[in-house]
């Protein structure tokens, strides 16, 4: 049984500029696709009633979409929707959040819009895009950050000859070695859940999947000294197929997972409480 979420988190800032968006397009149609799969009929319903025929993996893109946007909530109140900072030693429970609010309380704040039967359709629509993004957001390492390099963007790598930062790696440089599609790639994890693993991960709770998010996020690290330079411009850390080979199980777990939990989250918001 699902337990009630208590939203009693919060977190710092990433600092200044805003992270790069978690898993990217595919990643993030993966996991709505692997959600779509696994909700119940009602829930179904209540998001075709608002979406009409619009699928989860068609809007799950649609928040990192919009950053060019031009209109204010955009520009002005957006940005910081996609992450969260939970520092070492800290655990989500004791989260504090920032004025400007974080991808926590964009869920709260989401949720809140798609429960509210006094709201638009076209509030509800922007709702629940947020909602399917937010969840997979939350399910990157990388987006639960310590704070101290903006979630790996600081973190300058050489991936396969490319120049570019950690936090890409992440959300789409081992996903897209894969060359695989979005269904194909879906469609390839949802066969390897097992039905323990659903009933293990059907868990509506932020607080676990930050937690989790967390603990990974302090492993996914390559070794290399700060204190030398390493990582930087100057020196960026060398990222091959022995890093690719470490870390690709934990991407697609999270990934599974994400879809999984999101199924979890839709079939509570949408529940009858009656």
């Amino acid at each position: 049984m699902i337990r009630k979420i208590a939203f009693s988190f919060a977190a710092a800032s990433l600092v200044s500029a805003t992270p790069a968006a978690a898993w990217g397009p595919t990643g993030h149609r993966v996991s709505a696709d692997i959600a779509a799969e696994n909700i119940d009929g009602r829930t179904r319903a209540e998001i075709e009633a608002i979406m009409g025929h619009e699928g989860l993996p068609e809007g799950s893109t649609w928040p990192d979409e919009q950053r060019s946007n031009p209109e204010a909530f955009w520009q002005e109140e957006a940005g910081p929707f996609h992450y969260v900072t939970l520092p070492d030693g800290v655990s989500a429970e004791q989260l504090e959040h920032p004025p400007e609010g974080d991808a926590a309380t964009a869920l709260e704040r989401f949720t809140a819009v798609l429960r509210d039967d006094a709201a638009t359709r076209e509030d509800k629509q922007r709702a629940l895009r947020f909602v399917v993004h937010l969840v997979s957001d939350l399910h990157m390492p990388l987006h639960v950050g310590n704070g101290t390099d903006r979630g790996g963007n600081d973190v300058v790598v050489d991936w396969f000859d490319e120049r570019t930062n950690l936090h890409w790696v992440w959300d789409e440089g081992m996903i897209l070695r894969q060359h695989l599609s979005f269904t194909e790639y879906s469609e390839r994890l949802q066969q390897r859940i097992t039905p323990e693993q659903t009933i293990a991960w059907w868990d509506a709770d932020p607080v676990t999947w930050m937690d989790e998010s967390a603990e990974l996020r302090d492993q996914v690290y390559p070794e290399y000294g700060r204190e030398t330079g390493f990582g930087t411009r100057d020196i960026p850390v060398i990222l091959r197929y022995d890093y690719h080979w470490r870390w690709m199980p934990t991407v697609e777990h999270r990934l599974a997972q994400s879809g999984i939990r999101l199924a979890a989250y839709l079939d509570w918001v949408f529940a009858d409480e009656g």
